[in-house]
């Protein structure tokens, strides 16, 4: 007579893996570092009232949905003296009555039709952040590499000294207006 062969009892398979599941759904992270860091604007619901902010405190950039960009309601067709713009429009401490009464009161807006690509909206706006970076690195007295570092690691004392010199005083003013339908104002 033949001796039976053992079986492995599987019963309890599918609730073992399960609970395997389970563990690495629940202890697994998932990275979510993508996307733009922006203050988002309250909901409508709590503004209370319309804020009158004068002509001279805002620097225009608009972009069609062709791209083209009208700067300060002039056309621009190369970026690469936007951000020495900006940096002279915020840095201006009223000193030119066409540029910002003073850091704190300057604002860029970005105003953009819903043709306009992603590209180039976020082209346009790294260069209006990177004109403010500019200007707390000279503030701070560091390079904007080194600027950028420092804001990158806001745990170490160091850095966070280094970083509220160079933010003193000049808040990051970029105001993005609501697209408008392409061809339209």
């Amino acid at each position: 007579m033949a001796k039976p062969l053992p079986e492995i009892p599987n019963a309890s398979m599918a609730d073992i893996a399960f609970l395997l599941l389970t563990f690495f759904l629940v202890t697994t992270t998932m990275p979510n570092d993508k996307g733009l860091s922006m203050q988002l604007p309250p909901p409508p619901e709590a503004q209370t009232e319309d804020i009158k902010i004068p002509e001279r405190n805002m620097f225009k950039i608009q972009v069609n949905s062709s791209d083209a960009l009208l700067v300060e309601g002039e056309p621009m067709a190369d970026v690469s003296g936007l951000k020495d713009m900006i940096k002279k429009f915020i840095l201006n401490n009223g000193a030119d009555p066409k540029n910002s009464d003073s850091p704190e009161k300057a604002i860029v807006s970005l105003k953009t039709d819903r043709g306009t690509t992603h590209k180039r909206f976020v082209e346009i706006l790294d260069i209006a952040q990177a004109a403010y970076y500019d200007i707390y690195a000279d503030q701070a007295g560091v390079t904007n590499e080194e600027f950028r570092k420092v804001a990158s690691d806001l745990n170490d004392p160091e850095n966070k000294r280094i970083y509220d010199k160079g933010r003193e005083g000049i808040p990051m003013n970029i105001s993005i207006a609501e697209p408008t339908k392409a061809g339209g104002n």
